[in-house]
């Protein structure tokens, strides 16, 4: 009897942090649930996959990483498809489905998405089933669960269709376009800006939650969640089989954590910049590049700061593992066998020959907050039958509105959902094969190396987060609290001889694009309030340079926008702000101070008392559109991406649409233009 051959179709993903490709994952193993079979691979496995001569239909699932950038392995394929040589009728026989994930705190929400659809239609490609658009700033899963829900049947009906059509017709005929008609009918949870609106308190109100409960918390539900039929998540399947082994000696060398080059730079100067009792501290550090001649920067670049795991947080979770006395062993990781993990692979991210507390301290990311697959893997691990209840609400459905107000949104670490939840032992295979790859943090270059030979500064406020249900007491963020204590014994560092300077490992970011004008003679405007200065300050101290070199040149005029809550504490930089006005480098200087001299904070702000940067964009309007418009000027924008960015850009539309009389569409339209044109540039973070 023959053989069945199972219908088969291609997952391929390109992911930065490892959400994308667990998606893509899951997609591979449940198809067998399915009668079908995946083959998965990365966007960057050319060895792998080829789309120029696929005939089954294929699903990608994509983030979008920085300023709207594909993520790394990504980024050759995206090269590949926006070539000018392809011709349009180079993918006419590929039939696709596309998941883009992306977060609209951030103006280009799911741009490596979009550009994969864009350039995939172009090339002929052909549509099975609508593309969705997760946006992790409201929550992935309310579009990728009815998404995931309706592929399955849209794959059959391809599949089914394609099947069919081969029995009519010639082979060169089989991937012709498949009818409207026949397109499943999805109703795809569209997220718009104005969705994030809705709270996960309002969302769990509209539900039935009361809004307030003693009774509610991280470990426990009321009514009706409490008493509802859940659906939760697949169940992981295991795919590691990890020993400890005694060692005498275990290398530990952290530049074995990558393949790309992190260079150990001493920190040769801390200074705090805020003042006084200011609700947030900010320092600024300058690292000694002069032995790493491969650290050359400009105004504008940014690097990363690779930083370990707190150790207090390391030994509580080895503590709480059962695992403490072991922390020196060798860790061994093989895979299982007859693993039905789609892809399965030992993690990349793990060198060999590594101990238990290196891979803890180096390797994995224990901040990173537990996904909903997570959770439901810890579930098979809880012995208490009320703790897996609420393990189970919270990984379900119905639990969307708890996971976001209790896991989520307080950023709970996989340490703290332990604490709470006592009676659950998960096996350290389990934390190696679901815990992301510890990832470096992004600063901001805030110097120029012609005013600052040799050296590199950057500038943090201290990330503070707040006790919660979850979190007894408050804890700081990783990387910014980790360089506050390695430089607090030493602000402002004293000239003593023999002092041991700080190190940490550091490395330029690629591809940045977030510069000055190439052209001197342009105009530009900055917006920076608080530590979105940082980049600017190293606009302004090149510019001066460049004028004292070059006093006969044109410069065009330069406008800052800078905002903080009071002159007196948290004004940032702000003498060496006042010098480049007197010497003529910056042009116009708009500083405002949302907390000063303000009796009633619900009084709106006013023409003569700005509150915030976008407040002083408007009284400039004028001026601002004539350099964007008619001046051929630029616009940079640093600093928060959820509220003040997203505030600037439509008020930048408001003030467009004043400008020309045109109507929002048009003016959101021209804004665009400038954004495509390099001259609306962002450098912004969550």
């Amino acid at each position: 009897m023959p053989l069945e051959v199972k219908p088969r179709f291609v997952v391929l993903y390109g992911s930065q942090k490892g959400q994308a490709q667990s998606i893509a994952e899951g997609i591979a193993e449940e198809a067998e649930e399915h009668g079908l079979v995946a083959d998965l691979c990365c966007l960057n496995q050319n060895d792998k996959y080829n789309l120029e001569k696929e005939d089954a239909p294929v699903v990608f699932v994509v983030s979008t990483t920085g300023d709207g950038e594909p993520p790394d392995n990504t980024l050759q394929f995206v090269k590949h498809i926006k070539k000018r040589s392809l011709s349009p009728d180079h993918y006419k026989h590929l039939l696709y489905a596309l998941l883009a994930l992306g977060d609209t705190n951030y103006a280009n929400f799911c741009n490596c998405g979009k550009t994969i659809e864009r350039c995939l239609r172009e090339l002929g490609a052909k549509q099975f089933y609508p593309t969705g658009y997760a946006d992790d700033g409201v929550g992935l899963e309310l579009v990728i669960d009815p998404w995931l829900k309706g592929l399955w049947n849209s794959i059959k009906d391809t599949l089914s269709k394609m099947a069919s059509d081969r029995t009519v017709q010639l082979k060169e005929d089989s991937a012709k376009e498949i009818p409207e008609s026949s397109l499943p009918d999805v109703q795809l949870n569209h997220l718009s800006i104005a969705d994030k609106q809705i709270s996960p308190k309002t969302q769990a109100c509209s539900e039935g939650v009361p809004q307030v409960s003693l009774a509610a918390s991280l470990t426990s539900s009321l009514p009706p969640l409490s008493e509802s039929s859940l659906n939760v998540p697949v169940l992981p399947p295991p795919y590691l089989d990890v020993t400890l082994q005694e060692a005498d000696a275990v290398e530990q060398a952290v530049e074995h954590l990558s393949k790309e080059t992190y260079n150990e730079v001493p920190i040769s100067k801390a200074v705090q910049l805020s003042k006084g009792d200011s609700v947030k501290t900010a320092l600024l550090l300058e690292l000694d590049i002069s032995a790493f001649r491969s650290m050359t920067y400009h105004p504008g670049d940014s690097f990363d700061v690779f930083c370990p795991n707190m150790a207090i947080e390391v030994d509580h979770l080895l503590h709480r593992l059962g695992l403490q006395d072991q922390k020196n062993h060798h860790v061994q990781i093989c895979l299982k066998q007859n693993t039905k993990k789609k892809g399965a692979q030992v993690p990349p991210h793990i060198p060999e020959s590594v101990s238990l507390l290196f891979l803890f301290t180096w390797c994995l990311e224990i901040r990173s907050v537990p996904k909903k697959a997570f959770l439901r893997a810890l579930v098979e691990h809880t012995s208490d039958s009320a703790q897996r209840r609420r393990l189970q609400e919270l990984c379900s459905k119905q639990g969307a509105a708890d996971y976001n107000l209790y896991v989520r949104d307080p950023s709970l670490s996989v340490s703290e959902l332990l604490a709470a939840f006592p009676s659950c032992s998960p096996p350290l295979s389990l934390l190696i094969e679901l815990l992301p790859k510890l990832q470096p943090r992004p600063y901001s270059a805030a110097s120029s190396l012609l005013r600052h030979p040799e050296k590199l500064h950057f500038v943090f406020n201290v990330v503070e987060f707040p006790a919660c249900s979850g979190r007894p007491a408050g804890s700081r963020g990783l990387c910014t609290g980790w360089l506050f204590d390695l430089v607090k014994p030493g602000l402002v560092f004293p000239e003593k001889a023999g002092l041991a300077l700080p190190k940490i490992h550091v490395r330029l970011r690629p591809n940045c694009s977030f510069r000055p004008p190439s052209d001197p003679s342009l105009p530009f405007i900055m917006i920076g309030p608080g530590t979105g200065v940082a980049p600017f300050i190293g606009f302004l101290q090149q510019r001066e340079e460049e004028r004292k070199e070059n006093p006969e040149a044109k410069f065009g005029e330069t406008w800052l926008f800078f905002g903080c809550r009071y002159r007196d504490k948290d004004y940032l930089f702000r003498e060496e702000l006042e010098n480049f006005v007197s010497s003529g480098t910056l042009s116009h200087l708009k500083v405002c101070f949302s907390r000063e001299d303000r009796k009633d904070e619900e009084e709106p702000s006013s023409a003569a008392q700005p509150r915030y940067v976008q407040h002083n964009l408007l009284l400039c309007c004028q001026q601002v559109t004539d350099i964007l418009l008619r001046r051929d000027g630029y616009i940079y924008v640093c600093g928060d991406a959820k509220n003040m960015a997203k505030d600037v850009n439509e008020t930048l539309v408001e003030m467009i649409k004043t400008e020309l009389q045109v109507d929002q569409l048009e003016a959101m339209k021209t804004l665009a233009g400038l954004r495509e044109k390099k001259r609306y540039l962002q450098d912004i973070w969550a």
